[in-house]
């Protein structure tokens, strides 16, 4: 990991955008910033801002950049935007502008996010335009190679591509080029797609919309797979250029929302660099206590081991936006300082290691005037910029070095991602909101009850003894035997309802569960429902608690297993079974959807003898696993970190209003706690009893 020219915390912000901030200030900016401890910028170096015409460059900007870093001791990451594309571009390279099914070609907008005209680029599939891309790529790598201002580069701001394009003639040639290799033939297409008659490549065309059919499914993995082949080519012309710097992407923490549609796939993005990262902000997606830690959960999970930064955070408000309709002031609408500060501090609980500002200071112009950044609209300083710098010093004193050598432990159980099930979601349904709904309201679950449960790609099963399998509509034939091994092999699978219903090319298996499922989960299915409209307010009894349903209605005849929960019909909805050296439960529909839709902890939970969450708190149990940390008052968020800078008990408080509590130790012994961060707290038979300040996070090395 080619790292060690960048600080050891990054802490920083976007800033030059072109048109913003105005030049006269940049120098009183950077004094400014590194005075308020940050030591880093990045900057969107556009290819439509600096080739104005071809062949003609205009560096200086950027150049004046990279002085004023190294002059105020910081570090710069080039932004690399060739996807903002100069307006002679578009006439040169016409026949390579984005078309849509309807056969609609996109001419440059304006990006609202740096006022700027250019967007949406133009297709990388088209040949001669990809290499004048490139040759801008290259001129810039060249240009800044070993500049004493230089950290690295990202080659992917907020890793994902538009739904309804690109149907282009060359992405047509390039997607048959890719069947030809997966099929061989037009003929092979044909039968493989239930579309007969291709006579010759000519006639295949990809899906205009989506449907649940094997064209759309081949599309969307075309469309990923070469997007990201694409980002792996800007890497290599970086790296075949300067070996020395590190390269990083962020993505928007997608994979669970947006992978199938717009290819916001994590796990791809992370492969692809040495440094991953997200964009979050509550205003946008929610505050819900729940939310920034799913964020940065799956950031970590899909980093596997690399550094991961919060590439993008919020510090300021947001107008006129569709996404903050509606919101009160007080959900991340207009941030507080105590807001800036607790956000920050989740992603370090989370285990973050660098933290950039979506803006340093706002915009002038635009749709996100005003928006983003913890510094006032004329560079000055404000209380939001206050709890900004102080968090900056925190985090990267010398004293911070060996706390942050220690990391977030294992969570106790993964919820499995398996991209097939979100893809053909979205082929069916035409939304991915059913699927992610569910998976996240599993997320929410565990979280509600203070059980760390993260995010595990398929791919990732090994290692673990508990994983969680929600929304499995559609399995692939190599997913269900990688489950079925896993199991075999001594592993505790829990499962949601209808299990590989729909197998490869999206082809309802007659015998259900399918794929042989049905063997590892010791029951065959007896009745089945694809109401999600009539199922909003399923009730069912699982592992001895009443818990809501939705979406899908799955139930089943036991064979080998042994039933554990009914609906209210008496109709048999889970079992449970012994596979192997593994054990298996299986609960005929979406927990997780209803737990979402019904309110969480929070919801009206109106049948009697109504227990909540304690669904998921059953699961640790079913396997025979403690919680690792028990905390007397759930509007509190515990979490582990460990490693050879030592043990540290970190506690949330997303509420706003102080909170005592208890956490109880449950995973080792320790002989006291003494504060790293927070008030004193008394330490008596392996638990910590405190009161936490109100929307803040304090830290306690266990000893």
């Amino acid at each position: 990991m080619k790292q060690g020219m960048l600080p050891d915390f990054p802490y920083g912000a976007v800033y030059f955008r072109k048109t913003n901030p105005p030049r006269a200030e940049w120098e009183r900016d950077y004094r400014v910033a590194r005075e308020d401890g940050m030591n880093i910028f990045r900057h969107w170096f556009m290819w439509a801002a600096v080739e104005q015409a071809p062949g003609v460059f205009e560096w200086e900007e950027y150049d004046k950049q990279l002085e004023l870093a190294a002059q105020n001791g910081m570090k710069t990451i080039i932004a690399e935007m060739s996807t903002i594309v100069p307006e002679w571009a578009y006439r040169k390279f016409a026949h390579a502008r984005f078309t849509t099914a309807e056969g609609v070609k996109l001419g440059s907008t304006m990006q609202v996010s740096c006022a700027i005209g250019g967007i949406p680029g133009l297709c990388w599939d088209n040949d001669d335009y990809r290499a004048a891309a490139e040759r801008f790529i290259t001129e810039l790598v060249k240009r800044y190679k070993g500049h004493p201002g230089l950290g690295g580069y990202d080659i992917w701001n907020e890793c994902n591509y538009r739904e309804s394009t690109c149907y282009c003639p060359a992405t047509l040639e390039k997607f048959r080029e890719w069947l030809q290799k997966k099929y061989g033939s037009p003929r092979a297409v044909s039968e493989a797609w239930y579309r007969y008659g291709f006579a010759s490549w000519e006639d295949v065309l990809p899906p205009e919309s989506p449907g649940p059919y094997p064209d759309t499914l081949d599309w969307q993995q075309f469309k990923i797979e070469n997007a990201y082949g694409y980002m792996r080519r800007r890497a290599e012309i970086i790296r075949g250029i300067d070996g020395d710097c590190a390269i990083a992407a962020h993505g928007i923490a997608g994979s669970l929302t947006l992978a199938a549609n717009r290819g916001a796939d994590d796990w791809r993005a992370a492969g692809e660099v040495e440094i991953y990262g997200m964009t979050w902000g509550s205003s946008r997606h929610g505050d819900e206590p729940w939310k920034q830690f799913h964020a940065i959960d799956l950031i970590r999970s899909a980093s596997r081991g690399k550094p991961y930064w919060h590439a993008e955070s919020y510090a300021g408000p947001l107008w006129l936006q569709p996404q903050v309709e509606g919101k009160p002031r007080d959900e991340g609408r207009i941030p507080s300082p105590e807001d800036a500060r607790y956000w920050n501090f989740v992603s370090y609980m989370g285990g973050a290691s660098g933290i950039m500002y979506l803006r340093w200071r706002p915009l002038l112009d635009g749709d996100l005037f005003g928006a983003f950044g913890p510094y006032g609209m004329d560079g000055s300083r404000t209380d939001r910029s206050a709890a900004v710098s102080a968090s900056a010093r925190w985090i990267t004193s010398p004293d911070r070095r060996r706390m942050l050598s220690s990391r977030p432990v294992k969570g106790e159980i993964g919820i499995i991602y398996a991209p097939e099930s979100q893809v053909f979601t979205y082929a069916l349904r035409r939304s991915t909101v059913p699927y992610a709904k569910s998976v996240q309201g599993v997320y929410q679950g565990f979280f509600d009850r203070n059980i760390q449960a993260d995010w595990v790609h398929i791919d990732d099963i090994q290692g673990w003894d508990l994983l969680y399998l929600p929304y499995p509509v559609m399995l692939s034939e190599k997913t269900a035997g990688a489950l079925k091994a896993w199991v075999s092999g001594g592993g505790v699978l829990v499962a949601e309802g209808c299990p590989a219903y729909f197998g490869d090319r999206g082809h309802v298996s007659p015998r259900q569960p399918g794929y042989g499922l049905d063997e590892l989960f010791g029951a065959a299915e007896s009745y089945v429902e694809f109401t999600p409209d009539l199922l909003e307010n399923l009730i069912l009894t699982a592992v001895g608690e009443r818990v809501w349903g939705g979406e899908y209605l799955q139930s089943y005849t036991p064979t080998t297993g042994s039933a554990c929960g009914r609906y209210e019909d008496g109709r048999i909805a889970a079992v449970e079974n012994r596979y192997g050296r593994g054990r298996t439960l299986l609960v005929g529909t979406m927990i997780g959807y209803g737990y979402a839709a019904h309110g969480g902890d929070k919801g009206n939970h109106h049948s009697p003898g109504w227990t909540k969450g304690f669904f998921f708190e059953r699961i640790l149990e079913f396997a025979g696993k403690k919680p690792r940390l028990r905390v007397s008052d759930f509007q509190i968020q515990a979490r582990i970190h460990d490693g050879q800078g030592g043990t540290y008990l970190w506690i949330a408080n997303p509420q706003r209003q102080p909170i005592p509590v208890k956490v109880e130790v449950m995973f080792a012994p320790f002989a006291g706690a003494s504060p790293v961060l927070g008030p004193d707290a008394e330490w008596k038979d392996n638990a910590l009893t405190v009161t936490v300040p109100g929307r803040d996070v304090i830290i306690y090395e266990l000893k």
